[in-house]
């Protein structure tokens, strides 16, 4: 009953903000320009939110941690590099000259193929553990970072405008096709893994339960880190790295749905994620006039409530 109440009450929420982003503070003149944009952008908020918190949801959960995501492996960082070098070797007049599909294509391909070289290395033996993966994507996110300052450092600070403008999420400037691009590529990885995800309840219990279940974990988990890089690399190349959106939304869902059921928490962080999102959009468009992008607020909060997640651990051991 609680569930149920939870669903109509995240569900209204997320429809009244999605109503008042699209029709609040539209003069009668412009209705046929301000309502198509702010329509592709709700459209993007939809999917990067469901995505990103799907992603994590199940990161969660093969690894057995609720204050880890997939930002950890160093995607995002890769995300960064990958622009900077763009602007590096070709300068601002050549990356605008670079058409936005080969950006969006050249970003999933890299990011996807390092996350693929990441576990065939390290789950070539079948006993790897999983932490190892986590430490060596830590350690290559630094790397990213590292090399990506180096050469913003060096360049000339109008490139580097260009640069940071790419740094920080952006929902307003989206091509349409890009979107029905993503929404294709992320339902062909849902048919790819929809076989495994019955799965989750039973490895979130651990290793060994979910072997004596009949889980084939090793198998399973593979596929799973392929969706989430995927996943990850799509909402990235599409909007930009949004650092704690995912450690946010989860954990509000699993504080607010009392269940180990992932249909129903997945259901939820989404909800969440798109509250999150369009409530964010509507205060940076509407009370900061644009001042600061949406990421450096949701990554604010989400900072403070991953010092909380940690605060509460540690006190409860």
């Amino acid at each position: 009953m609680r569930a149920k109440w939870i669903y109509i009450g995240f569900g209204l929420g997320a429809l009244v903000l999605v109503f008042l982003y699209l029709f609040s503070g539209i003069s009668p003149g412009v209705w046929g320009y301000a309502l198509p944009r702010r329509a592709k952008s709700v459209i993007a908020i939809i999917i990067v939110g469901a995505v990103i918190a799907f992603s994590t949801l199940v990161f969660q959960t093969i690894t057995n941690n609720r204050i880890l995501t997939p930002s950890i492996i160093g995607l995002d960082s890769l995300y960064v590099l990958i622009q900077t070098i763009l602007v590096f070797v070709f300068g601002t007049a050549g990356i605008v000259a670079v058409s936005r599909y080969v950006n969006y294509g050249l970003s999933i391909v890299f990011m996807v193929l390092f996350a693929l070289l990441l576990y065939v290395m390290l789950f070539r033996r079948e006993q790897q553990n999983l932490y190892f993966l986590l430490l060596v994507g830590i350690v290559f996110g630094t790397l990213f970072s590292s090399l990506s300052t180096f050469m913003q450092v060096i360049i000339d600070p109008n490139d580097f405008l260009t640069i940071q403008n790419r740094m920080f999420a952006s929902f307003s400037n989206i091509h349409v096709d890009l979107l029905w691009l993503s929404a294709v590529l992320i339902g062909c990885t849902m048919l790819y893994i929809w076989p495994y995800l019955k799965y989750l309840d039973a490895i979130s219990l651990g290793r060994d339960q979910a072997i004596n279940l009949g889980v084939p974990y090793d198998k399973a988990i593979r596929k799973f880190l392929i969706m989430i890089a995927i996943f990850v690399a799509i909402s990235t190349a599409l909007v930009g790295p949004i650092l704690f959106l995912g450690l946010l939304v989860v954990n509000v869902a699993r504080e607010m749905l009392p269940t180990f059921r992932h249909t129903h928490m997945a259901a939820v962080s989404a909800l969440v994620s798109i509250i999150a999102l369009v409530g964010g959009t509507l205060l940076v468009e509407r009370v900061f006039s644009y001042s600061a992008p949406l990421s450096v607020f949701i990554n604010f909060v989400g900072g403070i409530y991953f010092i909380y997640l940690l605060l509460r651990g540690t006190k409860t051991t």
